[in-house]
């Protein structure tokens, strides 16, 4: 050995370095390529890494990091898409057939009794839909609004696309779902006069 040449430690890895594996490997897990275990293993790996070989192990299995405008086509895609499940869901609002839920107090004690729902007879609203059970809900007012609640039904009641467990307050604008049956409920606009 001359003394010219001398032993030299491998550079120090940048930290622009160590983000871009960081990069890849978030990519990697949120891809669904990684599991989290996987994820978090070799992140502590990639914050320990001395040399660029070690970096390079630790993504070798995954493909590259996109570049800025895949991130951003990617956003753009994803928001479109959630503008196109909003749109569908709107359309598909205005399209229920109302339940109107009459002023309470306007008749004294008419809304004493629940308003039963289900496929049998004797059912204040009577659905023709097999889905719904004979007996699948009421409503009722109560002294905070009107309540809904789920009779024991086989194929359940949902509020806004959320099943019911029991009961829950319901008001004007939510959807409410027995069997395959969707309805708005409405508020009451009160009687009309002629005239």
């Amino acid at each position: 050995m001359t003394s010219y040449e001398f032993e030299t430690s491998p550079a120090r890895l940048s930290d622009a370095e160590r983000e871009r594996v960081i990069v890849m490997l978030r990519e990697g897990a949120v891809d669904g390529r990684l599991s989290h275990d996987t994820f978090v293993r070799r992140m502590s790996l990639a914050l320990a890494a001395r040399e660029r070989g070690e970096l390079r192990v630790l993504t070798a299995d995954l493909p590259p990091a996109r570049g800025r405008f895949s991130r951003l086509l990617l956003r753009a895609v994803g928001k479109v898409s959630a503008f196109n499940v909003t749109l569908r869901a709107a359309w598909r609002a205005e399209r229920l057939p109302p339940l109107v839920l009459p002023e309470p107090g306007s008749e004294p004690g008419v809304w004493s009794y629940p308003l039963r729902i289900g496929r049998d007879v004797a059912n204040g609203l009577r659905l023709s839909d097999s889905s719904s059970s004979r007996m699948h809900a009421e409503l009722r007012y109560e002294a905070h609004g009107w309540v809904l609640r789920d009779l024991g039904s086989m194929n359940g009641t949902f509020v806004n696309g959320r099943r019911v467990i029991g009961a829950v307050t319901v008001r004007a604008g939510d959807e409410v779902t027995f069997g395959r049956m969707s309805f708005r409920l409405a508020a009451d606009a009160g009687p009309r006069r002629r005239g």
